[in-house]
């Protein structure tokens, strides 16, 4: 059995009746405040019943009101920390958030070429406060990545910097348009796989400053849940859901776009 599929041996580990966690690899920036990256992923990911393993891109220097510093990681470094993971632990499903440089976006790629679990690209370009944390190279770098993965999760403008609707539908690959940065009273998230209508995910607006790690959030509940075997839109209707309760269970830290309540949510 290819190691990306092995499921746990330790026979004192896991008795009758309880169940072995799905394995989520998240490959993505540390996000020193707690809020977003890594540090989202792995709350996410526990919360809903999953074994969090982490491969940093990039370290930032960041809280609620902006990033004041980046330092991305070396891809051989990245390469490193997916294969430390993936030999040994195995997995079940990996998410992909911030990822520094276009040398990091190849190496990604080269490492999940194979793997035979399901991929959640976030292409993450711009923070919730505004910095951009992708370089026009970078994104060239994620054409290759949103052929590997299951789901790409863009906003509006990062919709809008792959081209929109348009250029997404051009490549074939199955994405999901957040609505939640768009404007009005409802938020609607577009679930478009080739071949099918496209699914409308609307739900009312909650009004909210606390939105630091949404992104990250969501993709990261959505690689759990097809971790666990749940199909493509149950798994996006899910961790909606879950994102959603985190919204309402903000613990209100911070000056500006406050972080998630994670610990509080519900799936």
């Amino acid at each position: 059995m290819p190691r990306s599929l092995r499921r746990a041996r330790n026979d004192e580990g896991w008795g009758a009746g309880m169940s072995v966690p799905p394995r989520i690899l998240a490959i993505a920036g540390s996000d020193s405040s707690g809020g977003a990256g890594i540090q989202a992923d792995i709350k996410t990911i526990t919360v809903l019943g999953g074994y969090a393993m982490t491969a940093i891109t990039a370290i930032t220097a960041q809280n609620t009101l902006g990033v004041s510093a980046v330092d991305a990681l070396s891809p051989e470094m990245v390469a490193a920390q997916i294969d430390a993971c993936v030999s040994d632990i195995g997995v079940d499903a990996i998410k992909i958030g911030m990822l520094g440089s276009p040398a990091i976006a190849a190496v990604v790629a080269d490492r999940l070429e194979g793997l035979g679990v399901p991929v959640v690209f976030d292409p993450v370009m711009i923070a919730t406060s505004g910095a951009a944390l992708a370089d026009e190279a970078t994104i060239a770098g994620f054409e290759r990545l949103m052929r590997l993965a299951a789901l790409t999760t863009p906003n509006v403008a990062e919709l809008a910097a792959l081209g929109g609707h348009e250029g997404m539908t051009a490549r074939a690959v199955p994405y999901l348009a957040k609505g939640g940065d768009a404007e009005g009273e409802r938020v609607e998230d577009l679930l478009v796989l080739p071949g099918e209508a496209p699914h409308i995910m609307a739900a009312t607006r909650i009004h909210t400053v606390h939105t630091h790690g949404t992104g990250c959030t969501l993709s990261s509940a959505i690689a759990t849940y097809l971790g666990k075997g749940l199909p493509l839109p149950e798994a996006v209707d899910r961790a909606r859901l879950f994102v959603r309760s985190a919204l309402r269970a903000a613990p209100g830290f911070g000056a500006g776009h406050g972080p998630l309540g994670h610990a509080e949510a519900r799936g």
